[in-house]
């Protein structure tokens, strides 16, 4: 066949993604074709209107673990879909002047063009988005079940409220005790929310962590600190002076052998003896309101806030020494954690010791360094590592897990307490006061309470004519939709308002992807018995905890419901490294987009139009807000997908941060059309496909053989081990090699074929559409998407000679070369027999050599 050498790279990837889409290549049936299944899966995206680079590799990754499994005879799901409903959609909707569905759909539209355009291999047939009716009827089925089963409750709970946006907004939405949208100062208001009980799976959580051996280290990490169980004590300090009904205090801590270092009791702003006294102060209203509920609640704005506290004028006796500790009401004590009291230590936990340098409290050392001679003084850095026990009387000398099991035993035997275990993770809130979101399936009646809508009125959907002019929800504003019958008594009634948290839409799609069309139940078991759990899921670092511990918590959930049988979600994770590119500043510090400067000759950066100069200010994370960002429909448009997918591919490790480059782009375009060329330029002279390597091959013909087959070993380990970089390195390699090699005989076509051939196979997984047309151009007529991965052969992929290290006392020292098969003796003899070993051991007595055959030799010599 012949084809011009000129690659067309805008009408080759369009035709490919054709003929993929209309012969629904990547299409899997419900009922796969092989028993040997594998389910690819991407985090999948919000639809934000406008594909960024970071999709670009996120979603790459999954294509090239796709198409290399799929050559290794798997069927393989790989499906695609929008998490589309949340507070984020509807605000960039008004923010537009859209409806949020016209607003949803218009970009859910957009981004699939742009993502066929990359040429992924989604199985389109199952899409969805959270948003659509099909999926709430499902996930209102669950919730339901979750309700029934006592999974779903509700409950009066402290939130943080945005006054203007008239929301709830999570800790992680406070940004200096205001709202991250509207800037708003917060508000801690009681509201009556839906909770899901992810407290009852908390040790099952934790365990099931020890279970997932391809998990990053990480992430496991990040999930046991928020899951955050600890044991402690639970102990009573009773008041000196009872007031308002309450006699004592409350407190868990997980260091009881510091009693003796206490100097005061804090107590949350929102403990019920807080409140009580409130109501009759004044005084503690106001810093109640001004101090506690207006700043951050995140761990991060607490740790940064200035200490604050209240002395409320009550004392409580210690438990082992003749005096008192005051009680203050303190900003820095959350009443989610623990009892929402605690006793303070101001010389072992640093925001104890602020708060006591601040109200002059004593801060008494009762843990010191061992070894520590004389007098210990904390300064001001509360000292938090180990140690022994000290003025503390019974405990001096007793190292801390000594002293915290004594005194356990002693609040025991006075009855003022127990050995308890808690935790930090609290209920899941899964209620927001928003619109665009799954309604939650729930009917108020003032006789019957809270009734689940029944199955045959599912599902609840949301009315399209709302008016969005007054801030907050417009469903609880709406004449009609709210006012309903109740399904049980049939009196008149009101439907809950508030819709589901995104994350609830998040946490069981894995699932739906398995059986997307079931309109009978949320997916068949039979159906997430053949995929689940995901092979191999892909995504973003920052989603570590809150996603994958939700997603592993509904696992469960959906299992003890009957729903399916799997308990984790994902048996492999991949997180990926975030997208860099350098930011530029014009004179009055406003972030320049890089198509706004030029750099000139004299290596000054200036603005395009202005002609002023400026400011470089950094290799930074690509952001809109920082305009520091690339436009992949533009780079499709110029260097085609191809090159974008290698060079997000190739240039570091995925897990590692990608410096996007104009230099980066534009060689990996160069390669694409390098292959190209190399292929479409030697075709006149191939020999016919059917054709086998002949025997009569010249020496270099040899060589290039053994590279290709070693590079194809390689390779494969490397797709399989996620080294993406270092792959296409090797396949740089054999490019450069065949573009080297000039065929000495007729036989040497047939290396060559077989060369150029391999080569085109291996990179098919990262360049798909120039690898399919050089494909076909080679005489082949099956798609490479459905071919069998390549073997290597073994004896040609092996290495007549390797290098070996050679160490003294663990230094590297020198290198030998041997043959592949060289014994222990006579990589030990070669070793000792190296110039530069034996001019280093000339002064020297060998204890002993230490020989690794075909890896390392370290010489032991004093």
């Amino acid at each position: 066949m012949t084809i011009d050498n000129r690659y067309n790279i805008q009408s080759t990837e369009v035709k490919w993604q054709k003929l993929w889409a209309e012969h629904k290549v990547f299409s899997v049936p419900n009922t796969p074709r092989s028993d040997k299944t594998y389910y690819v899966l991407e985090m999948f995206p919000y639809p934000s209107g406008n594909m960024h680079v970071g999709h670009v590799r996120n979603y790459t990754i999954g294509d090239v673990i796709t198409r290399f499994k799929r050559n290794q005879g798997f069927e393989v799901l790989h499906p695609m879909g929008w998490d589309s409903a949340g507070l984020p959609a509807e605000n960039a909707a008004l923010d537009n002047g859209y409806h949020p569905r016209e607003w949803t759909y218009k970009n859910i539209d957009t981004m699939r063009a742009q993502f066929k355009r990359l040429g992924l291999s989604f199985d389109w047939d199952r899409e969805f988005a959270t948003s659509d009716v099909d999926y709430q009827k499902q996930q209102q089925r669950i919730f339901l079940s979750f309700y029934d089963k006592g999974i779903a409750y509700q409950k009066e709970s402290m939130v943080n409220w945005d006054p203007v946006d008239h929301c709830v907004l999570a800790n992680e939405e406070v940004e200096d005790g205001r709202g991250w949208r509207s800037g708003a100062l917060v508000e801690q208001k009681h509201l009556k929310q839906w909770f899901l009980k992810i407290t009852d799976y908390a040790d099952d959580l934790l365990d099931g962590l020890d279970t997932i051996e391809d998990w990053p280290e990480q992430v496991k990490i990040m999930q046991r600190h928020w899951i955050g169980k600890s044991k402690g004590l639970r102990m009573s300090f009773p008041l000196n002076e009872p007031t308002g009904g309450f006699d004592k205090i409350d407190i868990f801590t997980t260091r009881p052998d510091t009693i003796f270092g206490a100097s005061f009791i804090g107590l949350s702003s929102q403990h019920p003896l807080t409140q009580c006294l409130a109501k009759d102060n004044d005084k503690l209203c106001a810093f109640i309101s001004d101090e506690c509920e207006r700043g951050g609640t995140s761990e991060v704005a607490i740790e940064t806030a200035e200490k604050q506290g209240f002395d409320t004028g009550l004392t409580v006796p210690h438990p082992f020494e003749d005096r008192d500790l005051p009680v203050y009401v303190a900003n820095f004590i959350l009443m989610g954690y623990g009892t929402g009291a605690i006793f303070g230590v101001p010389a072992h936990d640093q925001r104890d010791l602020d708060f006591a340098r601040k109200y002059d409290l004593d801060v008494t050392p009762v843990v010191v360094p061992n070894g520590t001679d004389g007098d210990f003084v904390i300064e001001d850095e509360a000292y938090t590592g180990d140690g022994i026990l000290a003025n503390s009387d019974f405990l001096n000398g007793l190292n801390i897990t000594a002293a915290k099991a004594e005194i356990i035993k002693r609040i025991e035997a006075m009855e003022r307490g127990e050995a308890k275990t808690q935790y930090r993770l609290r209920d899941w809130g899964v209620s927001r006061q928003r619109y665009w979101g799954c309604p939650i399936p729930i009917i108020h009646c003032d006789d019957c309470g809270a009734v689940p809508v029944p199955d045959d009125q599912l599902p609840v959907t949301l009315p399209d004519d709302v008016e969005f002019e007054k801030p907050g929800n417009p469903l609880e504003r709406h004449p009609t939709w709210k006012n309903v019958k109740c399904p049980q008594c049939g009196q008149k009634a009101i439907r809950e308002t508030d819709t589901l948290a995104t994350f609830f839409d998040s946490s069981w799609y894995f699932a739906r992807f398995c059986d997307p069309k079931n309109d009978d139940t949320p997916f068949d078991k039979e159906m997430t018995n053949r995929w689940l759990p995901v092979d191999q899921y892909v995504g973003g670092i920052e989603h570590a905890v809150l996603h994958l511990l939700y997603a592993r918590f509904f696992s469960r959930a959906l299992k003890d419901c009957g729903y399916m049988d799997i308990e984790e979600p994902f048996k492999r994770l991949f997180t990926l490294g975030m997208i860099t590119h350098q930011s530029y500043r014009d004179a009055q510090g406003n972030w320049l987009f890089p198509e706004q400067v030029v750099k000139e000759d004299n290596d000054q950066w200036i603005h395009v139009e202005t002609k002023d100069p400026v400011k470089v200010s950094g290799v930074i994370k690509m952001s809109k807000s920082k305009k520091n960002v690339v436009n992949p429909t533009e780079i499709f448009e110029s260097y085609g997908a191809d090159a974008a997918r290698l060079f997000v591919m190739s240039d570091s490790p995925p897990e590692k941060e990608l410096e996007w480059s104009a230099a980066g782009i534009d060689g990996a375009w160069r390669f694409v059309n390098r292959i190209h060329r190399q292929v479409t330029e030697s075709l006149e002279q191939l020999p016919d496909k059917e054709a086998s390597v002949s025997d009569d091959i010249s020496d270099g013909a040899k060589d290039l053989r053994h590279l290709v087959h070693k590079t194809l070993k390689y390779y494969t380990g490397a797709i399989e081990r996620f080294h993406f970089n270092s792959a296409i390195a090797r396949l740089r390699e054999l490019s450069n090699a065949i573009g080297g090699f000039q065929p000495q005989t007729e036989g040497d076509y047939t290396a060559l074929r077989e060369a150029l051939e391999i080569m085109v196979r291996i990179a098919n997984p990262f360049m798909p559409h120039v690898t399919e047309e050089l494909w076909q151009a080679l005489g082949h007529e099956k798609y490479l998407a459905d071919m069998h991965w390549p073997k290597y052969d073994q004896d040609l992929a092996k290495d007549d000679e390797i290098t070996i290290a050679v160490q003294i006392n663990g230094k590297l020292r020198s290198k030998i070369t041997l043959a592949a098969d060289a014994d222990k003796a006579v990589t030990e003899q070669a070793a000792l027999n190296d110039d530069r070993i034996k001019t280093l051991l000339s002064d020297k007595d060998i204890k002993r050599v230490i020989v690794v055959p075909g890896k390392i030799v370290n010489v032991v010599a004093q």
